[in-house]
């Protein structure tokens, strides 16, 4: 049953409702892997993922770590208040609650990282670990030489930022498309769509293929697996955290 937040974290004896409060408002308050400061905000203790400070609210539960291949059309969050198909959808019954490591837009597709672990998805989706995100886009028309320069040396603006600066290789041709590789080390709204749209070529399909050291490989569309020992290892040691956590 949902309720209040501040009631579900005093209920777990964390804090006081009025300091509850104050945790929430800090920003402090994750909810399935998303920051939530409304005081009104309700959730399920039994179906959601309610951190403080990326420690779990609640009942203790194994740290999982999954690699799931998104299709398109889906959203990339476990509950939608409109309505539209998500990601929960295609994961069936897990036992545990896990949420994924940043997002993929509606239309694109490719690897989420799927996990419990607060502090793994904090260091993952954090800039300052310089975690590379791959892609391959298939683009409208063919990148001239200077839209390449720009893509990669970080002088696009979105919003009131510059991005920073990508590596990007150009795949194949075809008569009017073009498929790039594009490497990102951080992870903004809808950045790849966004930097080819500013030079002039629209994304028509877009595929993360790898997070970090984990590759999407021949993981079919929309299916899921625990990760290795290897893997984890490996996904930890690229953050610098020990591998044993």
């Amino acid at each position: 049953m949902e309720e209040r937040l501040q009631k579900i974290i005093a209920m777990a004896g964390l804090a006081s409702r009025r300091s509850a409060e104050r945790m929430i408002q800090a920003g402090r308050v994750k909810v399935n892997g998303e920051v939530v400061t409304r005081l009104g905000a309700k959730a399920d203790p039994d179906k959601d993922l309610i951190e403080v400070d990326d420690r779990p609210v609640g009942r203790e539960e194994p740290l999982k770590y999954y690699i799931f291949n998104k299709p398109a059309g889906y959203i990339t969050t476990l509950k939608d208040p409109q309505g539209r198909t998500t990601i929960a959808e295609s994961l069936g019954s897990l036992g545990v609650r896990v949420f994924p490591v940043g997002r993929l837009d509606r239309d694109s597709e490719g690897l989420l990282i799927l996990t419990n672990d607060g502090e793994l998805a904090r260091r993952l989706m954090h800039p300052g670990f310089h975690v590379p995100k791959v892609y391959r886009a298939k683009v409208k028309g063919h990148p001239s030489d200077a839209a390449l320069k720009k893509l990669r040396n970080g002088t696009i603006v979105l919003g009131d930022r510059t991005v920073a600066p990508a590596e990007v290789a150009v795949i194949k041709k075809g008569e009017d498309r073009t498929w790039l590789r594009v490497t990102l080390f951080e992870g903004r709204n809808r950045q790849v769509r966004r930097m080819c749209g500013f030079v002039g070529h629209d994304v028509l399909k877009l595929k993360r293929t790898s997070y970090g050291p984990l590759r999407l490989g021949r993981l079919a569309s929309g299916a899921l697996r625990e990760l290795t020992v290897e893997e984890r290892r490996a996904l930890k040691e690229a953050v610098g955290m020990p591998s044993g956590r």
